[in-house]
């Protein structure tokens, strides 16, 4: 099932404008692998299930999966062939908001070449530019 929020404040939303980079989200904390966005832009919950899909098959479960983004943001469409006005279209699909830095992913309890292989799957999944991130040594 793809995700969505329980409840909004605001049943729609303008589409604003993804700018800058990201500076909180943009380290590895929880697992010692993550995917890093290179591009600014949306990935919608259906997009994010599939690659939670990919990632749990090409680590054969065993690998512990923490999703970093969440889709918040309503983005609505108006059917095809229809008329201008009436109002604002009926949601459509719900989207998680990227900035360049952020961290979408994080693997744990994982080897190298296993996370490379989930990763590489995933990125087939997402509609901007990743790559992988080790966690950096704490000292």
């Amino acid at each position: 099932m793809a995700y969505m929020p329980k409840r909004v404040k605001h049943r729609k939303v303008m589409r604003g404008k993804v700018r800058g980079q990201a500076t909180r989200g943009n380290r590895v904390v929880f697992g010692d692998y993550g995917l890093q966005a290179l591009d600014a832009g949306w990935i919608t919950g259906r997009q994010l299930e599939a690659s939670r899909i990919a990632a749990n098959r090409a680590t054969g479960g065993t690998a512990k999966i923490w999703i970093r983004i969440f889709p918040h943001k309503p983005v609505s469409g108006k059917p095809a062939e229809t008329r201008m006005g009436k109002g604002k279209g009926d949601i459509d699909f719900w989207a998680a908001t990227v900035r360049p830095g952020s961290i979408l992913l994080e693997l744990g309890n994982v080897t190298d070449d296993k996370a490379k292989l989930a990763f590489k799957r995933v990125a087939h999944k997402m509609p901007i530019k990743v790559r992988m991130v080790r966690r950096l040594p704490t000292t």
